[in-house]
């Protein structure tokens, strides 16, 4: 190797470890500080009821979740602990898996290269079935490629336990099975195997891992794959699906999504030159890539095209430096060597920098009540933000209420029973109604085997329960129909309080049920208010004296009073109390105390108010102190 060789692959290690090690700090800092998203928050709770595979994964994140957990229970960063120790290997992964197909220099270009996906660099911060599916997948290649080289036992061995471990971690290791059994079929390298012993012992190994998938469907009629394959698709075409190429773009960064389009072009050349290392890259790739984008106007657009098709960009980043090699060489020979060099270093800082924006991105839930005065509500996604306090504030309702040794908790959505689980431990029992969000993520039927879903409530008849409502995920209609589920199996509920988090962002209400009986009925339930504000319209610009008017009604309890906020705060109390027999008879209003007198109004002096967009919204207190905002409408005060 010459003096500017050894120059180029010390300057290349440096990047890549100052690069790695930024990421990694990153990465578990962010791990410590952020709660649980919903999905790991499943997968935790799936690890505290051990199984061979779950309604809608094998067993492998459950099982990695749950080793992290035993470290510090109730520590985000312990269940995230085995993912970030996975996540952060994949560039090294990558490396070996490049060192035997390219030069040093360039191996170490491929991992360095792994950091500047974002999606890529982002693997490990989150305990998600995506970081042990590319790390089986990446020891997979590895291994394959070995024992095709070489027909050591020891590497057939080891292609056939990643497998194992790839099918135990998601249906989505299905394209690397088709990806090698296009290799093994089409290639003459790939036909000669089908003689030698050690490929039907990786396969005798590698079948091992489809035991769970196989054994959950079998026993429960198909419903992993019915989810996965059917379920959670329209099947229908959409135009947007013609997008996921563009998205795919913006996700990598378009420059590395053109050099990886360049990759595989050049990679699908060398394959037809009969280069068999070149053809195993090829044949994982295609797979992985094309299904999704070829499925993408008639499945689940939102997901498939996000994440799904990133086991597809591995095998091409080991070709991917000598790909910009030649661009360079062509950039150079038309606009010389530095404007060449400064083009081509672009790609990197940009893909990098992309890397770095996702973690910030994601990071800054954790500071979401600082960043919330500059950049306004709903800006910040609040899904890993606010468990903590909500979780805390839930144990001194239980310890206040509830004299139970073992309290029972039952929500409207999963993931608020399962933070409530992790949060307070064996002090809680937790059963969910849920069937919106649990069925859309193919959860549904895992808690009905779990005795944890509504027809579970059967075995708790007489007995006493907290249950929390996540009011800032649901619809008034969906509040509605969810108390309505909830009184229907109660002999009483009743609220007891409620809770505001991040200006509001995340709202919860808590119900004591006295006695749970499916067979009885609370009345008074607990319904919401249900309203409509008729003037201003949304949108409107508003000066002098402005009429504010409207209808609200709340079954069983009703309407206390109704305050008028602009700007979210409180300016006066509204007059309510009209007649409206009209919404009665449209609305099929029943038992509403105040029918017929549900209409309100309240004239504005916008002149004492100041110039400017702003928002105006009806408080609704009921009769018994529930409190909700209604009909928020962005206005403009505009007065001489």
């Amino acid at each position: 190797m010459s003096k500017a060789q050894l120059q180029e692959s010390y300057s290349v290690k440096a990047l890549f470890i100052a690069g790695f090690c930024l990421v990694a700090i990153i990465k578990v800092y962010l791990a410590t500080i952020l709660d649980l998203y919903s999905d790991e928050i499943f997968y935790w709770q799936a690890s505290t009821e051990p199984a061979l595979a779950y309604s809608d994964l094998p067993f492998m994140t459950a099982l990695l979740a749950g080793i992290g957990s035993i470290l510090n229970p109730a520590s985000a960063l312990a269940v995230r602990s085995i993912f970030i120790v996975m996540g952060t290997a994949i560039p090294f992964l990558l490396y070996w898996v490049a060192r035997p197909i390219v030069k040093h220099t360039q191996a170490l270009e491929a991992a360095a290269l792994s950091l500047c996906i974002p999606l890529a660099g982002f693997l490990g911060l989150l305990a998600v079935p995506d970081v042990p599916l590319i790390f089986f997948g990446l020891l997979s290649i590895g291994f394959f490629e070995r024992a095709l080289r070489t027909d050591k036992l020891p590497y057939w061995a080891g292609l056939g336990l990643m497998v194992a471990g790839g099918f135990s971690t998601h249906y989505r290791f299905f394209p690397y099975l088709m990806g090698a059994l296009l290799f093994l079929i089409f290639s003459e390298a790939g036909r000669a195997c089908w003689r030698k012993p050690g490929l039907w012992l990786a396969i005798a190994i590698g079948s091992l891992g489809l035991y769970p998938i196989l054994a959950f469907n079998l026993n429960n009629d198909l419903s992993g794959l019915g989810y996965h394959l059917m379920d959670r698709h329209p099947w229908e075409f959409q135009a947007g699906g013609f997008l996921h190429i563009f998205k795919q773009a913006g996700l990598v960064t378009p420059p590395l999504y053109g050099i990886l389009l360049f990759t595989l072009w050049q990679t699908i050349k060398l394959a037809r030159k009969g280069d068999k290392q070149a053809a195993i890259l090829l044949s994982i790739s295609l797979p992985n890539l094309l299904i999704f984008l070829i499925l993408a106007p008639w499945t689940d657009n939102t997901r498939t095209s996000i994440h799904w098709p990133l086991s597809g960009y591995f095998p091409l980043l080991v070709f991917a430096p000598a790909s910009i090699r030649l661009i360079h060489q062509s950039l150079a020979v038309k606009l010389g060597d530095p404007i060449a060099r400064k083009c081509i270093a672009a790609i990197p800082i940009l893909g990098f920098t992309g890397t770095l924006v996702a973690l910030i991105g994601v990071g800054s839930q954790a500071f979401h009540g600082q960043l919330q005065p500059l950049l306004g509500n709903t800006t910040l996604s609040n899904k890993m933000t606010g468990w903590k306090d909500f979780s805390q504030y839930t144990k001194t309702i239980l310890e206040r209420e509830f004299s139970e040794n073992v309290r029972i908790v039952i929500s409207d959505n999963y993931y608020t029973e399962a933070q409530l689980e992790f949060a307070l431990g064996q002090s809680v029992s937790g059963f969910t109604i849920d069937k919106d969000k649990a069925v859309r993520d193919g959860r549904i039927a895992q808690y009905a085997l779990w005795q944890k879903d509504q027809s579970a409530l059967n075995s708790l008849t007489g007995k006493n329960a907290l249950f929390v409502t996540e009011d800032s995920t649901l619809t008034i209609p969906d509040k509605y129909r969810v108390m309505e589920t909830i009184c229907s199996a109660a002999n009483n509920v009743e609220l007891l309080d409620q809770l505001s988090l991040l200006n509001g962002e995340k709202r919860f209400s808590f119900y004591r049920i006295s006695g749970i009986d499916v067979n009885a009925t609370s009345n008074p339930c607990p319904y919401p208010s249900q309203g409509w504000l008729d003037q201003p319209a949304e949108g409107n610009v508003i000066s002098g004296i402005t009429q504010v008017s409207g209808w609200i009604f709340n079954e069983d309890i009703g309407v206390n009073k109704t305050y008028l906020l602009i700007g979210g705060q409180q300016v006066a109390q509204i007059n309510y109390g009209n007649p409206r027999p009209d919404v009665v008879n449209v609305m099929n209003v029943k038992t509403d105390p105040n029918s017929p007198n549900l209409g309100f109004n309240y004239s504005l002096d916008t002149t004492l108010l100041s110039n400017g967009q702003t928002t105006l919204a009806i408080e609704i207190w009921n009769n018994v102190g529930e409190v909700q905002v209604y009909g928020e409408r962005s206005l403009r005060i505009q007065n001489p």
